[in-house]
């Protein structure tokens, strides 16, 4: 996370919604061959578990059940340049939003993997409304069982929550929203709208 305390990001709250917005992001695991990567979508299973699924041929599956593992969550990010500060001797940054959950994974028994991914495909399905949501009773009855035995399931217990809200608040009121305002127009509108919130009550 970066080290400016103007930027830290403490609240569990809302690094909980923030990453229950974004549900995707990259779980980080020491190996014997190093460290390695996956990238996975993720749902809260209550207030500090996330569950989440592997291929069993994916080279972190043997290595995950039991580590102390590291998930990063990106949210909306740009670059950001000096000429739109409106202020002499700047220099170019990049502004960002990122969650970092640290704590031990398990894998989950079998049985308990079908709740999973039905829990997982209804949060995603429901955010496709009014589409009709889908779910495995449309598969050929006895697929999805096969299926399932190509990935394990896990539950990461987080104890360690860090995040950044990296948005121009080491700035002047005015500098930041005239950077806010060139982001927004070289289209980076996500991080530009979360940068003019900081300067609610500024």
């Amino acid at each position: 996370m970066h080290p400016d305390p103007k930027f830290r990001w403490r609240d569990e709250n809302e690094l909980r919604a923030f990453v229950a917005t974004e549900r995707f992001g990259t779980l980080f695991v020491q190996t014997p061959d190093g460290p390695a990567v996956a990238h996975v979508p993720v749902l809260w299973l209550d207030e500090a578990r996330i569950g989440f699924h592997l291929s069993r041929g994916n080279r972190l599956a043997p290595h995950v059940d039991g580590a102390r593992a590291l998930f990063v969550v990106n949210g909306p990010h740009g670059y950001v340049s000096p000429d739109w500060y409106g202020i002499d001797d700047q220099v170019p940054t990049w502004n960002y939003v990122a969650a970092e959950l640290e704590g031990e994974v398990r894998a989950l028994p079998a049985e308990a993997l079908p709740a999973l991914i039905d829990a997982l495909s209804l949060d995603n399905e429901a955010r496709l409304a009014p589409k009709p949501v889908w779910t495995r009773d449309k598969m050929t009855p006895g697929l999805f069982d096969r299926m399932a035995g190509a990935i394990i399931g896990y539950e990461m217990r987080v104890t360690d929550w860090r995040g950044t809200r990296k948005l121009g608040q080491n700035k002047v009121p005015a500098a930041r929203a005239a950077a806010a305002d060139g982001m927004a127009a070289a289209g980076d509108e996500a991080i530009a709208a979360l940068m003019r919130g900081t300067l609610e009550g500024a």
